[in-house]
């Protein structure tokens, strides 16, 4: 399911880092080593049928490499 992000994440929290993300030689071998973090917030998504809700989102975030694979986990 493709969406944008529309306007800031709020509520950002760290969910693991380093090696506590389970798919951490899978996105070094992809995106590249880097230092991983996986975070969670809450903003608002515009869906591809122009839907806007608020949902709850987590992506990994690579330092030097920026935001990739962000997904929602559930709408509030």
């Amino acid at each position: 399911m493709d969406f944008k992000v529309k306007g800031e994440i709020r509520e950002i929290e760290t969910i693991a880092v380093g090696r506590g993300i389970k798919n951490l030689k899978r996105l070094n071998k992809v995106y590249g080593k880097a230092n991983w973090r996986k975070l969670k917030g809450s903003c608002q998504v515009k869906l591809e049928d122009g839907t806007v809700l608020d949902a709850e989102v987590h992506w990994y975030e690579g330092h030097g490499v920026g935001k990739r694979e962000m997904k929602i986990k559930r709408y509030l």
